[in-house]
């Protein structure tokens, strides 16, 4: 009697610890510079919600949007430390992760979003491949927009940027190359005390997507926009591997099945929303008569010649660089 006893409540407290952790619940800490009410957030709640009930309330995302978290760099370092286990991320969180993945955004590159997808479907598991290996899991691609300069005063010509007060955003290699191409001497700044540069006249013109301009409320200082886009901006929605790797098999694929749509979602509504906002835009403000004529061909070999140095600083990669030309070169091939 006493051990069919003994082996009922073993199996019963087996029982309850099996119930207890498939009930476990995880919960995603994730942070974002997106401004609570934006595109990508109405985007990111969906996203939760989504989760929520995929997992029947085992996987929750806690947001912490508008930079309340800090910088990109700052997330990042929080990631690192635990306090948080994802971030969505645009260009300069990616280049602290997988640098490499900065080649999308080379100005004058990509004549389309055609082309961009195209390219970045070819190079896609290297991306993801590069994430990996740097200890973050790639859930989600996205795009934070088309990138124009934008200043509160008139600019006449690209050479007039050198006597600009030009903001760079801080520790951003890949930008920093790019100015330096052109003799641009930046002032770098953190994204979050932009506001407060344009405002004192710290800063007087600035790189940025007209979605972005909005959201971030510096279009109010900045009344001239160049017409002619440099680049789209590229982002991703991004976990750390100690957080995945805790996560039970069913629920590490719910979080990427998630991601495929979420990325779908996060493009498309961001492209549609950076044209509805570059209208708005150019009714409040002037264009840059000076940029009007920018020469194509002559930017694009000053890019060329910037990717060059940052694959011999190590920045960028020459083997993904080449892929990236060749996929290029194939897609234009097959329009044509």
């Amino acid at each position: 009697m006493r051990r069919t006893l003994l082996k009922a409540l073993c199996a019963l407290t087996l029982f309850g610890a099996t119930v207890a952790h498939a009930a476990e619940v995880h919960v995603l800490k994730f942070a974002t510079l997106a401004p609570s009410g934006s595109t990508w957030m109405k985007d990111f709640d969906a996203w939760g919600k989504e989760l929520a009930a995929k997992s029947q309330g085992r996987l929750v995302v806690k947001f912490y949007p508008g930079g309340i978290m800090g910088d990109e760099p700052d997330m990042l370092k929080k990631i690192r430390f635990g306090q948080l286990q994802g971030a969505a991320l645009s260009g300069h969180g990616i280049g602290e992760i997988f640098p490499p993945a900065r080649i999308l955004e080379t100005p004058f590159l990509f004549r389309d979003h055609a082309e961009i997808d195209a390219v970045r479907a070819a190079i896609q598991p290297a991306i993801e491949t590069g994430f990996r290996t740097n200890q973050y899991e790639l859930v989600a691609w996205m795009e934070v927009g088309n990138i124009h300069f934008f200043s509160t005063k008139p600019l006449a010509s690209l050479d007039e940027l050198a006597r600009r007060r030009i903001w760079q955003w801080q520790g951003d290699r890949f930008i920093d190359a790019f100015f330096d191409a052109n003799g641009w001497s930046p002032v770098a700044l953190p994204i979050t005390e932009v506001y407060t540069g344009l405002s004192t006249g710290l800063v007087d013109t600035v790189v940025i997507t007209p979605l972005a301009s909005i959201a971030l409320q510096w279009a109010g200082k900045t009344p001239y926009m160049s017409t002619q886009p440099v680049a789209t901006g590229i982002g991703a929605v991004v976990v750390s591997n100690a957080f995945y790797s805790r996560l039970p098999a069913d629920l590490q694929a719910v979080l990427k099945s998630s991601g495929a749509a979420l990325s779908q979602r996060l493009i498309a509504d961001t492209r549609r929303d950076d044209l509805k906002s570059l209208a708005v835009l150019a009714k409040r403000t002037q264009p840059m008569a000076g940029l009007q004529s920018v020469n194509l061909a002559e930017q694009a070999a000053l890019s060329r010649k910037t990717v060059g140095i940052l694959e011999n600083a190590h920045y960028l990669s020459a083997e993904l660089d080449r892929q990236v030309d060749a996929a290029l070169t194939r897609y234009r091939s097959g329009r044509k």
